[in-house]
């Protein structure tokens, strides 16, 4: 107790606050603006953390991480446009809920969701940190290939029941774009047409700003030229800041769930908030006594992905300081900047740096709770955006589009990429398909790969071993009845209906 006390003291400094805060609210901007992400607020703000120095550089980067995750939630909600690619999952119902004038409750939800997810994931970390590092070294390349598999099979929550085939086609599809560029293992290049630009692949970033910002653009502009170019947004009707009693008591389990998911996800290292949001859509759709209003602006439908991509937060400091490995590619930047202010992660950190390991735990509580304090304050400012006509916001989430593709690496060839997933985005939409589908192939794409290829050499070609090694058969069983059971439950009831009447 006086070790915590202590570095309570030390931490409620004004200028500790001031770094977290101004930290958060830097993330939350770099994360509502497409293209960009916490990787890449980190990587701006790393230099001038290791100038500030001590205690205060890790606050802020803390402050950076969390609201970032959080901060990409906000633009998928208004203009379906989510800023970073963990908020892609909440643009399925985000989005719908503020078409119908609900903005201000999309994003107070989404700010109660991300604020528990990683509260919840802070306490994690203080309590269990180093129990849960022990599960993640389980992990070989079996489990990491089931793990991309089991991804995989959520296809059947992000597309309709009648759809579930077109969802798998769309998944392929991804799979298929992930395979693009220079291969890993033997360094051939595979389906690049002779380009240089696609010898490193394509990044799924400009493909999913085109496939859900940019083809909603365009069918924007479809409904101008049908002689909608007097419509505007539904006024937005903002009761409060804070979810309604029914809203809470509704996602209560779904904030729970998804947190948990989240956590176990972070802890896996190579793995990040966009799987960790996508798996918790599936399962509160699993676990919903209403499942068919998912799509369409269902309140646990932005609770799951916000619950679950801000608890990897918390998880992915699991590995980072128990045994020195980074969760994520935000905590590999954490992990530089820690070393560089003379904090060593690893087995000895406990033991050897006890004060500076609750400094980062009880700075993670204060990120969180900014965050979520600067969410609140903006929910009535973030809702108002959802109120400029489609005549005008429709250029603008084009400029977002081009800005924040060319943003990420500074190339002409993301943007042509982002129209041409823009435009096919548009068609196969037109023709029913689903996009999330494809995004989803493209993110697992490498990881179930090169998994496989990993094991397939390690093993000796005996494929048994991803059915006798524990983990990897329970996640390919949980794959294998989350694709079966959407496309025979409507023969089953059908045949109970049947058996009923006659």
């Amino acid at each position: 107790m006086d070790l915590f006390f202590t570095v309570l003291s030390d931490l409620f400094t004004f200028h500790n606050i001031l770094l977290t805060f101004g930290g958060a609210f830097f993330g939350i901007l770099v994360g509502a603006m497409p293209g960009l992400s916490s990787v890449m607020g980190l990587s701006i703000m790393l230099p001038f953390a290791i100038r500030v120095g001590g205690v205060g550089s890790i606050l802020m980067l803390l402050g950076i991480y969390c609201g970032a995750v959080y901060g990409g939630s906000i633009t998928a909600i208004l203009i379906n446009t989510p800023g970073t690619a963990n908020s892609a999952a909440t643009c399925l119902d985000g989005h719908p809920m503020a078409l119908r004038g609900e903005a201000g409750r999309a994003i107070s939800l989404s700010t109660t969701s991300s604020l528990i997810g990683g509260l919840l994931s802070a306490v994690v970390l203080l309590f269990t940190a180093p129990l849960l590092s022990r599960f993640a070294l389980k992990f070989g390349s079996a489990e990491y290939f089931a793990l991309g598999i089991f991804g995989l099979s959520i296809v059947t929550s992000v597309s309709s029941t009648e759809n579930v085939l077109k969802g798998i086609l769309g998944a392929l599809l991804g799979l298929f774009l992930a395979t693009i560029g220079m291969d890993a293992i033997n360094g051939e290049p595979r389906f690049t047409a002779g380009s240089v630009f696609l010898l490193g692949g394509i990044n799924f970033v400009p493909v999913l700003i085109g496939l859900f910002a940019f083809s909603q653009g365009l069918i924007s502009i479809e409904e101008y030229n049908k002689n909608l170019k007097h419509q505007r947004t539904t006024t937005q009707k903002i009761k409060g800041v804070f979810p309604s009693k029914e809203d809470m008591k509704l996602c209560l389990p779904t904030f729970i769930r998804s947190s948990i998911i989240g956590i176990v996800i972070g802890i896996i290292p190579g793995t990040g908030g966009d799987i960790a949001s996508w798996v918790a859509y599936n399962e509160a759709k699993r676990w919903s006594k209403h499942p068919e209003e998912f799509g369409k602006g269902a309140p646990e439908g932005i609770a799951a992905p916000e619950a679950g991509n801000n608890a990897v937060t918390g998880g992915a400091l699991v590995p980072l300081l128990t045994l020195g490995i980074p969760g994520d590619s935000a905590t590999a930047i954490m992990l530089g900047a820690l070393m560089m202010v003379g904090i060593t992660p690893g087995p000895l950190l406990f033991v050897e740096q006890t004060e500076s390991v609750f400094t980062i735990i009880i700075g993670l509580f204060l990120a969180n709770f900014f965050m979520g304090l600067i969410g609140y304050a903006g929910v009535r400012l973030f809702a108002k955006i959802a109120d400029v006509p489609k005549w005008i916001m429709t250029p603008i989430v084009f400029l977002f589009c081009i800005v924040g593709t060319y943003a990420l690496n500074h190339t002409f060839g993301d943007i042509v990429v982002m129209f041409v997933a823009g435009i096919a985005g548009f068609v196969l939409l037109k023709v029913g398909f689903s996009v999330p589908p494809i995004i989803l192939g493209m993110i697992l794409g490498k990881t179930i790969e090169n998994n496989f290829r990993r094991t397939y050499v390690i093993y000796n070609a005996d494929f048994s071993v991803f059915f006798t090694r524990p983990i990897s058969c329970v996640l390919l069983i949980i794959a294998v009845l989350s694709l079966v059971y959407p496309l025979i439950m409507p023969m089953i009831m059908k045949k109970r209906k049947e058996k009923k009447e006659a």
